[in-house]
């Protein structure tokens, strides 16, 4: 029956996960695809790159809220069971995997970085505070959003563990982070190189779509 209740939160948040925001706004906002411009990614980081704050905060609402509504869902069935972390940490890997890898997008799609926060926000809110203090604190100091979303990312297992749940709630965290750094290989590359993109603030919208388009 667990196995059954698995499937089931597999499949729906995956599709969850599917939901691409960058991929959504910016075919119905600007009729462009995000993924030809920038880097590539279907991510918030180089949406605000291309298109600056013009639809800025949907993206990230439907990011942030699909993997939350996931990790919801997911710990209420898993609940039953007595499993209600695990079942939330789970439904948040596979809106993760949804998000990265989506069906209705040719799985070309983002790295995850947003839905694993919302999924965090839904399965404890102190580990989610942890990793956001961690992600502010680098890219505020270094400009290097790929750096502070890997380091953040990093804390989420030892959090798991500082805050007393047990190994298989750290192991479903850490296929999470897994899945985040291996999104994030290119970058990596860059960061070691010296030639990753660093946060720019300044530019209006305007100069961005003139940049770009």
């Amino acid at each position: 029956m667990r196995t059954f209740v698995l499937i089931i939160i597999a499949v729906i948040s995956y599709l969850l996960g599917s939901l691409n925001g960058s991929i959504i706004v910016s075919r119905r906002l600007f009729h462009k695809d995000i993924r030809r411009y920038g880097s590539g990614n279907a991510g918030l980081t180089n949406f605000h790159r291309t298109f600056g704050l013009a639809g800025f905060v949907l993206v990230f609402l439907i990011d942030f809220f699909k993997a939350f509504i996931a990790a919801q869902i997911g710990g209420a069935l898993m609940g039953i069971f007595g499993y209600a972390m695990v079942g939330k940490l789970f439904a948040g890997f596979c809106a993760m995997l949804g998000h990265s890898y989506p069906v209705f997008f040719g799985f070309r799609g983002g790295k995850g970085v947003l839905a694993g926060i919302g999924m965090l926000f839904a399965a404890d809110w102190r580990i989610a505070c942890i990793c956001m203090i961690v992600f502010i604190a680098v890219v505020a100091f270094t400009r290097y959003v790929s750096l502070g979303s890997i380091l953040a990312a990093c804390c989420a297992p030892l959090a798991v563990w500082a805050f007393n749940y047990g190994g298989l709630e750290g192991t479903v965290t850490l296929l999470c982070v897994l899945l985040l750094i291996f999104g994030h290989r290119s970058n990596i590359g860059r960061l070691i190189t010296g030639t990753e993109s660093k946060l720019r603030i300044g530019k209006t919208p305007e100069e961005k779509l003139k940049e770009n388009f």
